[in-house]
């Protein structure tokens, strides 16, 4: 924020990656302790240092990635500023112990999101992208704010473990505005992981949105969603868990399969990345309905296999549609030959994606599906292996382009950032594939 008045714009990118490795060594020195901060409404743990950890990672291959859309834009400051905000918006999220620190910490990740949704002033689909996210965005905080409203007037209290332990202890006879609460503080949950029925704002925002700032709400937004939705039910409300597991699990198929089937259908990369992301969020979906030992281990490492294979996705999209203005998957034709060894990492990326073994993503999906099998989910899981054999589909479609010609010359710009960032997603995708059992036992 001081950079333009002290001078020190060049020096920012630097700055900013030292800053986020100090911040993951820092991160893990206390690993295997837990204590409050701030009168019990932060509770550091292992779990908030793991999902912390992966956010703080995927946010250091973020900068990396997106450093050329920096150096073209005089408003570079404001948009590290607004980066680091959203980044400190999601750790709170996954650190919170009360629901005022989840509110705030969602808002902080939130409002940062809708400038930079429309950071590209004179396209009038990034314009459209940051008024959708907004109002959508507003409505959805509105829903959850009502639902928090509501759990307060029963518990009398915003802690989680107070409101657990009334929830417990008051099971037989919860009045209903309780069970409304959850409903809709559940709405506005849903809405930030673009969960079916309230994921229509997804295509048209990630579409719109610059690619480096869908980059960034396709990962960091995401995983930070998804750990303060877990933590949150998991502590609050696993005494009256047999109700709403049942309906996250009937959301979870029905957005599944509409985010495959729709995904099928896109020519555009970015569209089909942006239906993905639904998709990925239906299988999620089925560790948070599960509620069991596995679920947490499952949610963090399927969230770091969908994160690094997304920052790689994104980058060879950003490179692409920087180079030629092209965004659909036709337009990746011709790149095994210019760019072999990127088009191998592309596609072991994809295959991640679409969970064929050995790579992160097929045991991300196994334990997701294990989770889901331990807590009586069959007819789930069935429906996860049908969807999935659907993701191939389209996933091969992308490795397939990538390896075809079709006569044009395109020039593909990789600069060794770029082939960087792509070098280490690929290979810690394989890596997370080879020893999956290493993250579950995190948690």
């Amino acid at each position: 924020m001081l950079a333009e008045m002290l001078k020190f714009k060049k020096q920012l990118f630097v700055l900013v990656l030292a800053g986020l490795t100090g911040a993951f060594i820092l991160n893990f020195i206390d690993w295997g302790t837990a204590f409050s901060w701030y009168h019990n409404m932060m509770l550091i743990d292992n779990y908030a240092m793991a999902f912390s950890g992966l956010l703080i990672v995927i946010a250091f291959l973020w900068f990396m990635m997106s450093r050329s859309y920096f150096t073209s834009e005089t408003s570079a400051a404001d948009h590290y500023a607004l980066i680091l905000f959203s980044l400190a918006g999601g750790i709170v999220m996954v650190s919170f112990a009360d629901l005022t620190m989840f509110f705030i910490g969602l808002e902080i990740l939130s409002v940062s999101l809708y400038v930079l949704a429309g950071s590209d002033k004179l396209n009038i689909r990034s314009n459209e992208s940051a008024l959708k996210y907004f109002m959508m965005g507003a409505f959805a905080t509105g829903f959850l704010l009502f639902g928090v409203a509501l759990i307060y007037g029963v518990c009398g209290t915003f802690n989680l473990r107070q409101i657990a332990i009334y929830a417990g202890q008051h099971s037989d006879n919860l009045p209903v505005i309780f069970y409304a609460g959850i409903i809709l503080m559940l709405v506005g949950l849903l809405f930030k992981v673009s969960a079916v029925p309230f994921h229509f704002w997804a295509p048209d925002v990630y579409d719109g949105a610059p690619t480096v700032v869908t980059a960034f709400m396709a990962t960091i937004v995401k995983t930070a969603a998804f750990a303060a939705f877990y933590r949150l039910f998991s502590t609050c409300f696993s005494s009256v868990a047999e109700w709403w597991t049942i309906l996250i699990a009937i959301i979870s198929a029905i957005t599944m399969l509409l985010g495959n089937i729709l995904a099928v259908y896109q020519t555009s990369l970015k569209r089909m990345l942006a239906y993905s992301s639904i998709a990925h969020a239906g299988y999620i979906l089925m560790a948070v309905a599960s509620l069991n030992q596995t679920s947490s281990g499952a949610i963090l490492l399927y969230a770091a296999a969908y994160s690094l294979a997304s920052i790689g996705m994104f980058t060879v999209l950003h490179v692409v549609s920087s180079s030629t203005g092209d965004e659909s998957i036709s337009g990746l034709k011709g790149l095994s030959k210019s760019h072999p060894f990127a088009a191998v990492l592309i596609s072991i990326l994809m295959l991640s994606m679409a969970g064929i073994p050995p790579v992160a993503g097929f045991f991300a999906k196994y334990y997701i599906f294990y989770a889901a099998l331990k807590s009586g989910f069959t007819w789930l899981v069935l429906i996860a292996v049908l969807s999935s054999l659907m993701g191939v589909y389209y996933y091969f479609k992308v490795i397939i382009a990538v390896f075809q010609t079709d006569g044009k010359e395109r020039s593909f710009s990789f600069d060794r950032m770029n082939l960087f960032v792509l070098l280490i997603t690929g290979l810690v995708t394989l890596v997370l594939g080879i020893i999956p059992s290493f993250v579950i036992s995190l948690l």
